[in-house]
């Protein structure tokens, strides 16, 4: 059948992808079978789906790197993978499926899919982009972008990002801690492995709360247009302190 199907798609488009459904909790050999049947009738991209986000992160990188070796064509395809996030491993199985030998990514932007949703881009872009010593690969989209697109996505789609979510997240260049707020000030990759401007925002945030200590303080205070002596600022600090706390 998936042969038939492969046949006919060929007769319609001039590129055919073939995706086996839940082909991390199906027989192995089968599955490396039917691949080498798909391909050698002219399927050009072979997608691996975890489609019930069961697979881990070794596990899944394991059966790419056997679907390399173990299917004699595979070198005559494009090896995608197609990770859903039920256990919120979407991002980390399509890394490690990268690492395996894959070189197509399905996601989505802010990881909108199905149930708990599929791999989200601006995870898997961010973390090649930060991380290319390790994965040493590139996407060529522009991140810049991502901040924008994220906010669109969510505006027409009309499902929230959630605040704490990786990259595009309301609080992910948020800092209120003191000795973080301090670090970012003296040195801002000290607490920001990427900048925000990386993916579109002007810059971090340091948002002032009863964690806050006295260095980003003054620094909002500047930013205020208020320049205080040290006396001043000490009162005005415990002031706010006080305000904080309740």
């Amino acid at each position: 059948m998936a042969v038939k199907a492969v046949e006919a798609a060929k007769g319609y488009a001039s590129q055919v992808e073939f995706s086996p459904m839940d082909a991390t909790r199906s027989n192995k050999n089968f599955l490396y079978q039917i691949l080498e049947a798909v391909i050698e009738k002219g399927a050009g991209v072979i997608n691996i789906p975890d489609t019930v986000g069961y697979s881990t992160p070794e596990e899944f990188g394991c059966l790419i790197g056997d679907i390399m070796k173990k299917v004699p064509n595979i070198k005559e395809a494009v090896v995608s993978v197609h990770c859903h996030d039920d256990l919120g491993m979407a991002t980390a199985n399509s890394l490690s499926a990268i690492k395996h030998g894959a070189r197509q990514i399905e996601c989505s932007i802010n990881g909108i899919g199905e149930r708990a949703g599929n791999t989200p881009l601006e995870e898997v872009v961010m973390a090649l982009k930060t991380r290319e010593d390790f994965f040493h690969l590139f996407t060529g989209i522009h991140t810049e972008e991502i901040y924008r697109t994220s906010r669109l996505v969510s505006r027409l789609a009309g499902i929230p990002v959630q605040p704490n979510k990786a990259v595009v997240g309301q609080n992910a260049f948020r800092h209120q801690s003191g000795i973080h707020q301090d670090g970012v000030l003296k040195e801002a990759a000290t607490f920001e492995i990427m900048t925000p401007s990386s993916v579109g925002l002007k810059e971090g945030e340091l948002v002032l709360g009863k964690l806050s200590g006295r260095h980003a303080f003054r620094e909002r205070l500047r930013k205020l247009g208020f320049e205080l002596k040290d006396s001043e600022l000490e009162t005005a600090f415990r002031a706010f302190k006080k305000l904080a706390d309740k």
